[in-house]
């Protein structure tokens, strides 16, 4: 001690923790406590807090009368001022930055924030303090990380659970964030009370004193008292915000895969509209008891945006009012509300071209876990998602498909002129696809004719006629319906009825037809070239044909906004889509076959 004292202050770099009761920061103090390069304050701007907020605790006369209250000369004199020691390391609580300290608080030295779950904290938070949600400081410390991420300091974000379940990785990985040397001492220390512990100690650090490490977090949890439910709901929304930023992550808080990459890197901050309210990407959840959850019980549709308008939008709308109706849903949105929770949507994401809706209607939510819609009581869940997409499939040089084992889904089981969301039996047609490294699978119905692919409906040409299937076990396809209006208006003679495989085979040529991938060409088909390989002339006239109706037709969506506006967004949008429609369709093409 007398060695300590007759070292000469010099400027020492702080380490900011800024933290949450209950979030094992002690435990962190001590931890860096045992280096022999750092000194510890705990709390300094306790005392400014207690002053400045009026706030009442057991130990509150007792904190101003023996700690500085005046929050400038607690920063600039003691938090900022001169050491003896390299480092200072100051544990804060975020809910004591009151206003008015001094900007250099934040714009010097190295910040962390440490956060915990609130299910955690709250169990033993009231032993002391009455629980809410300005006591705990999530919401401070969210404030704490976007301040200094607009400064250009983003601070690293630390789980509590990381410091239980692996210390030392955690501690590894912070010391690398801080630009400085783990040792190994920051992982042991000595029982009891400690002489770098505040005046609260006796109130809130017994079980820490009883510690001499981070302790491994128990089997199972406490019990939640339910009394509390409300200042969880309220809090959780803060810690999920920075969850999301922690960079040492274990299987308590998410998968261990890697992160992927997305097929369309601009469709990482998207809004989407989910119930009665537009969200954003990583926010776009519905309920656990949502019935799309609890049993696959919605109906969709797939809708593409060309020039400012969504084109086919009232066919679209039809067939899920139609679906929802032959699912006997009730208390379903209005037409008009479903439009205009679509054209907001996409207004607020900017997207005016090139972009994909998926659209759903859910039977809602459930009052209980069960199949009976019965337990339906809160009304249909309208979710729209919207992403910039091009077409998924090479409508260029055209696709390949194999024919799957799966047969599609009989009318006398699920009639699939419902478009409903229980995709199972499509999907274990499309797994065969992947395996094969095709873009899709064919499907035959019960007897052995073709009904359709996993995902589109499906045309051939022979000797210049154009043939496609009944629409018995296939969903009778918005876009097909167009394709085929296509090759009347193209005086080309069109044919609906039972196709064997054996046709499609031996077919001129061949396509799909579908929104997300709009007239697909087929070049082989179960290891046969179809005709020559190459892409036909009649499907090169209906593409163009398509292209011309999706340019022409359409229902507009930007009534809002002026047509000067407009027209500077579409031209900017042509112009990201042109510089990035290579790269684009190039990712598309291997995450469709895997994917789609």
């Amino acid at each position: 001690m007398d060695e300590l004292k007759n070292q000469a202050e010099v400027e020492v770099e702080g380490i900011h923790v800024w933290a949450t009761p209950r979030s094992l920061s002690t435990s962190l103090m001590y931890s860096f406590a045992q280096r022999d390069d750092i000194e510890v304050l705990d709390e300094p701007l306790y005392a400014t807090f207690l002053r400045v907020t009026g706030f009442d605790r057991p130990y509150r006369e007792e904190v101003l009368s023996k700690m500085e209250p005046d929050g400038n000369k607690v920063v600039n004199d003691i938090i900022l001022g001169p050491g003896r020691k390299k480092y200072r390391f100051c544990k804060h609580m975020a809910k004591q930055r009151v206003p008015g300290l001094p900007i250099d608080l934040m714009k010097t030295g190295k910040h962390v924030i440490l956060t915990r779950n609130p299910l955690d904290i709250l169990p033993s938070f009231d032993k002391v303090v009455p629980p809410s949600l300005l006591e705990l400081g999530l919401a401070d410390l969210v404030s704490i990380y976007s301040e200094l991420s607009e400064l250009g300091r983003p601070p690293p974000v630390i789980d509590a659970a990381e410091l239980q379940v692996d210390p030392e990785a955690t501690l590894r990985g912070l010391c690398e964030d801080l630009d400085i040397p783990f040792q190994s001492t920051m992982l042991k220390w000595e029982a009891g009370p400690k002489p770098i512990d505040g005046v609260w100690a006796p109130w809130w650090y017994e079980t820490v004193h009883k510690s001499t490490g981070f302790q491994p977090p128990r089997k199972y949890p406490m019990p939640f008292p339910m009394s509390l439910y409300d200042v969880l709901e309220q809090s959780l929304p803060f810690y999920n915000f920075l969850r999301r930023h922690v960079k040492q992550t274990s299987y308590l808080l998410k998968s261990r895969l890697p992160e992927p990459d997305l097929p369309v890197p601009e469709n990482e901050k998207l809004l989407a509209w989910v119930g009665d309210e537009i969200v954003p990407r990583e926010s776009a959840k519905v309920s656990v008891f949502d019935s799309v959850v609890q049993g696959g019980d919605s109906v969709w549709e797939g809708l593409r945006v060309y020039n400012g308008k969504i084109f086919k939008l009232d066919e679209h709308l039809d067939r899920l009012f139609d679906s929802a109706k032959a699912l006997a849903f009730n208390n379903v949105p209005t037409r008009e509300g479903v439009k205009e929770a679509i054209f907001r949507t996409l207004i607020r994401n900017g997207m005016f071209d090139n972009s994909h809706i998926r659209l759903s209607l859910t039977r809602g939510k459930k009052v209980t876990s069960g199949m009976s819609p019965a337990f339906n009581l809160y009304g249909c869940t309208l979710i729209v998602l919207a992403e910039w997409k091009p077409p998924v499939y090479d409508n260029t040089s055209g696709i390949t498909l194999v024919t799957a084992t799966t047969r599609r889904n009989s009318p006398n089981n699920l009639d699939s002129k419902i478009h409903h969301n229980n995709l199972l039996n499509n999907i274990l047609a499309k797994i065969e696809g992947n395996n094969a490294n095709a873009a899709d699978a064919i499907m035959l119905d019960k007897d052995g004719y073709v009904s359709e692919t996993n995902a589109t409906n499906i045309f051939l040409v022979k000797k210049g006629r154009v043939l496609t299937p009944h629409a018995d076990y296939c969903l009778p396809g918005v876009t097909r319906a167009t394709v085929m209006d296509l090759v009347v208006k193209e005086e080309l003679v069109l044919e609906e009825r039972r196709i064997s495989l054996s046709e499609f085979h031996t077919a001129d040529e061949v396509w799909t037809t579908g929104t997300m991938g709009e007239l697909s060409p087929v070049v082989k088909i179960d290891g046969r070239l179809v005709g020559d390989g190459k892409v036909g002339p009649v499907t090169r006239r209906l593409q163009n044909a398509y292209k011309e109706l999706t340019e022409a037709w359409g229902c507009p969506y930007q009534p809002i906004m002026k047509p000067d506006n407009l027209l500077q967004k579409v031209v900017a949008n042509w112009q990201w889509m042109s510089e990035s429609h290579g790269p684009m369709m190039h990712r598309w093409k291997s995450f469709s076959h895997r994917y789609e």
